[in-house]
């Protein structure tokens, strides 16, 4: 029996096979590789992998999809997480902790795409890249840089994070049913330990972040409530009357560090 997508899964199946293989040339798997596929619905993408992989793990929340995965493969082939992809611990994937070598790949539900990008975040040490189909209005957010009128919170925080590339843009033809969005593959590679700056509390810095894009035709100093009196602006180099979208990730780290040495906290 055919399956029906599953609205409140934001379920929308690829069957473009052309697109499918200029996904796999993006990802480039080696046999050997961690690789966590989430999102596989109904294996578009699962099977081609498994052409260039000894085994995959799969992560899906639909039940009747996750069984179709297990009839289809063996448990050496494919491991199947019958899961939300928001609440999977993907250290707990990893043979070793200390390696540095999972690899995640899907089709990213619409619906959750931003709480779980941010979710990945925490394995980020983990990771080698991640390539996903994305809205392409979200990826566009992602790699935006300041100034662009897409730039906000996504930017900065993955941007701390992650260098970003939009690879190529998927029309909603290539699934079934189709979105009423244009759709885009992204890829994000972490940025190699001891190449990038950790702010001295990130709970604050994503406070931070996200206070001031809630208001971001704001000034700055308007934004910041009772924590702009705590900083010396002249010293940071940054005018009070800028707009959040002005900014560059180093200058909001600058500012939530700043608000630490003056003894702010996270609430």
């Amino acid at each position: 029996m055919a399956h029906q997508a599953r609205k409140r899964f934001g379920q929308h199946f690829l069957h473009d096979e052309s697109v499918v293989d200029a996904i796999v040339r993006a990802i480039d798997p080696q046999a050997d590789d961690l690789m966590i596929e989430i999102g596989p619905g109904l294996s578009a993408l699962t099977a081609p992998l498994l052409h260039h992989l000894k085994q995959l793990t799969a992560v899906e929340l639909d039940r009747d999809l996750a069984r179709r995965l297990r009839a289809t493969w063996t448990e050496d082939r494919l491991r199947v997480v019958e899961a939300d992809a928001l609440t999977v611990d993907f250290a707990a994937i990893l043979p070793d902790p200390a390696e540095t070598r999972l690899r995640i790949v899907g089709n990213l539900p619409y619906n959750i795409s931003t709480p779980l990008l941010f979710h990945l975040m925490r394995w980020a040490d983990q990771v080698r890249d991640q390539h996903f189909m994305l809205q392409r209005e979200v990826i566009d957010r992602m790699v935006a840089r300041p100034g662009d009128s897409q730039y906000g919170r996504l930017s900065v925080t993955l941007q701390a994070r992650y260098r970003m590339t939009h690879l190529f843009d998927v029309p909603p033809a290539a699934f079934d049913p189709p979105p009423k969005v244009m759709s885009a593959i992204v890829r994000m590679r972490p940025l190699a330990a001891g190449s990038f700056r950790q702010p001295r509390d990130p709970a604050v810095f994503d406070q931070l972040v996200s206070r001031v894009f809630e208001h971001r035709r704001k000034m700055i100093r308007g934004s910041l409530g009772a924590w702009t009196d705590r900083l010396d602006w002249d010293a940071l180099g940054i005018a009070p009357t800028a707009r959040p979208q002005e900014l560059s990730v180093g200058q909001f780290m600058d500012l939530a560090d700043a608000l630490v040495a003056s003894g702010v906290t996270a609430r």
